[in-house]
């Protein structure tokens, strides 16, 4: 049966951050999991995941200005040393919060950058990453966006990930597989997964059209469920969605899961 995390960035948005975990727990979930954690104190987050019984399974590094649409550095070659200091950043939050792993944005590189100088500047940066994550015994995962939600960024369906995979060619680096943006640009889903679980170590979902919860667009997520216990997947699959009314209320689907 999946295990499923509530995404503290998108769910429970009804209250302050903070006080999201309560709200998580009460729901009947067992794990969390959110984009950023760098706002607020490690030991406050500690303490919430703790009081409510909580694990926490995976954060972002630091993805550059968010707010002025920055979505990663790992392949900004004029950023690297901005790069490494939020890769020590995040392991140090992942290790205060106990979170086994780490996912790495790559990044929306500029028009005038050469691929070339795009690949090598991602590459090395995703391999230093990765090494020093594994230090820590933390793992660390890149995932593809869908190029409409997300115009320009780097790496947009599971190919460009396997070929990064590839050439970082590292043991400390996973797949993140993010079930609405590859339904968005590749479909295909119980096939894609089933061919590279071995190397996925996240999976996040939401619905298509619209990104809300399971049963508000076009995915079977009975039957991709099925499909995904079938291939032995033991890891989490994150609620990364827009509730459509309530977060209460969107979590009909998921509670026979809980």
């Amino acid at each position: 049966m999946p295990k499923f995390s509530a995404n503290l960035s998108m769910l429970f948005k009804e209250v302050e951050f903070l006080d999201r975990f309560e709200r998580a727990a009460l729901a009947g979930f067992k794990a969390v999991e959110f984009l950023f954690p760098y706002e607020w104190d490690k030991d406050e987050l500690k303490d919430r995941l703790d009081a409510h019984g909580l694990e926490i399974v995976l954060h972002n590094l630091p993805p550059g200005q968010w707010s002025a649409g920055e979505r990663g550095l790992a392949c900004l070659p004029d950023r690297v040393s901005e790069f490494q200091d939020g890769v020590h950043r995040a392991i140090e939050y992942a290790t205060a919060l106990e979170c086994p792993r780490l996912n790495c944005l790559a990044g929306i590189p500029p028009v005038n950058l050469s691929q070339e100088e795009k690949q090598s500047t991602l590459v090395s940066n995703v391999r230093y990453a990765a090494t020093e994550a594994q230090k820590a015994g933390i793992m660390l995962l890149v995932e593809a966006l869908n190029s409409q939600d997300m115009p320009g960024f780097c790496l947009n369906n599971t190919k460009h990930v396997l070929e990064l995979l590839k050439a970082v060619d590292h043991p400390n680096l996973y797949i993140q597989h993010d079930i609405y943006h590859m339904q968005i640009m590749e479909g295909n889903l119980t096939k894609t997964i089933g061919q590279n679980v071995e190397r996925i170590s996240h999976m996040q979902l939401a619905d298509v059209p619209g990104r809300h919860e399971p049963g508000t667009g076009e995915i079977h997520f009975e039957n991709l469920f099925r499909a995904i216990d079938e291939t032995g997947y033991k890891g989490w699959i994150g609620c990364e969605y827009n509730p459509t009314g309530t977060t209460e209320a969107s979590l009909t689907w998921v509670k026979k899961y809980l």
